[in-house]
């Protein structure tokens, strides 16, 4: 299992267009991909659209990254680089 933290610098935060974007990224890898949001005690499934919106993530949030599977490094690699670019919004 590996863990990490990322934090949304978009304006918009985790708004819908930036979670699709986020599942299509996940799908794309075997591993369990979880996002936690420990301000509200809320976890989302990173290949669940609607497990997303729920975090109730905006600007600044910091959430807990967790993945567990075959190729959880690449994953976590490409997670990571959305978050940073601000999943392109910035």
């Amino acid at each position: 299992m590996l863990e990490q933290t990322v934090t949304l610098v978009n304006p918009l935060g985790l708004h819908a267009r930036a979670a699709a974007k986020l599942v299509r990224c996940a799908a794309q890898f075997k591993s369990r991909i979880i996002l936690h949001n420990p301000a509200l005690n809320a976890t989302a499934n990173a290949k669940s659209i609607l497990s997303l919106l729920a975090l109730g993530a905006s600007l600044g949030v910091t959430l807990d990254l967790r993945l567990e599977g075959p190729d959880e490094h690449e994953a976590a690699d490409a997670i990571t680089k959305i978050f940073a670019a601000g999943f392109g919004e910035i």
